[in-house]
């Protein structure tokens, strides 16, 4: 939910402030959006639901900027060795995927080195944009961000989510490659993290506003946008100043979409057997 850096504290306590981590199923698969410091709590909540069964999830990196990855060693399963753990991103990172993983938890950083974990855990990087986790098809797209980042659009028959939590549209909210990318989803995750005037003090950093964010949204016929990727900065109330502000666009557009901000612990249905939990 956070951006950059987490803020645990008073002034976050309603929206959270840990960073990136987003939890999807479908049937039996578990699919897990970003490793950021939220991949704590929901490992303990995995541990706790399934005790002595085996585990299998798949973790979907958008990119190795420290926000996203951070959560990895502290991620109860891994320490699990009846936990089986695949790691997907995209193929061209600097210096790949792995050393980026495994070089947080050398001793320098860490005392746990990743040799050491218990866990059954592959680490791959695809080369293909369009894939399939079980059931559930997945197409990645670039984003435009700083190093190597990709956005995921999952389908499933029980809803599609598109999720680009760092993302900057290229022409203000207009992005057409964007546009086609996220169009009709039930549900969009994207980056909101600054307003109007803050994001002209940050053009190029990698980032989008809320006002962009709800024009690409209007533009796609999503039907329910989710602000991410929160300023640090940004306490509870200003969060809500914004999704009003938000849904007061919206309204002007005479527009259906549906607006929130991304909250910890939140969970959406989409059917019976389709769930996001962030």
């Amino acid at each position: 939910m956070r951006g950059s850096i987490a803020t645990p504290g008073p002034t976050t306590v309603r929206y959270g402030g840990n960073t990136s981590c987003v939890e999807v199923r479908y049937g039996d698969e578990i699919i897990i959006l970003d490793a950021g410091t939220g991949l704590r709590a929901l490992g303990k909540s995995l541990l706790r639901e399934f005790k002595n069964r085996p585990l299998n999830l798949t973790l979907l990196l958008t990119h190795t900027h420290w926000d996203h990855i951070q959560g990895l060693p502290f991620f109860g399963p891994i320490y699990n060795p009846r936990c089986r753990l695949r790691i997907l991103g995209c193929e061209g990172a600097r210096k790949g995927l792995v050393a980026a993983l495994t070089g947080q938890m050398e001793s320098t950083y860490f005392p746990v080195p990743f040799n050491r974990l218990p866990s059954n855990i592959q680490i791959e990087e695809f080369k293909d944009f369009n894939f399939s986790v079980g059931s559930v098809r997945v197409q990645a797209q670039r984003a435009n961000h700083p190093g190597l980042c990709v956005g995921y659009r999952l389908h499933s028959p029980g809803g599609r989510i598109a999720f680009l939590p760092d993302a900057e549209p290229r022409t203000g909210g207009l992005d057409r490659d964007l546009i086609e990318f996220v169009r009709g989803a039930d549900a969009l995750i994207l980056d909101a993290q600054y307003d109007r005037a803050e994001y002209r003090a940050h053009v190029g950093w990698g980032h989008g506003c809320v006002d962009d964010a709800v024009a690409l949204a209007l533009q796609s016929g999503v039907k329910h946008l989710h602000l991410f990727h929160h300023d640090p900065d940004h306490n509870d109330r200003r969060i809500d100043q914004l999704v009003k502000h938000a849904r007061a666009l919206v309204s002007q557009q005479k527009g259906r979409l549906q607006v929130s901000a991304a909250r910890e612990g939140r969970k959406i249905e989409f059917s019976p057997r389709a769930t996001r939990r962030g």
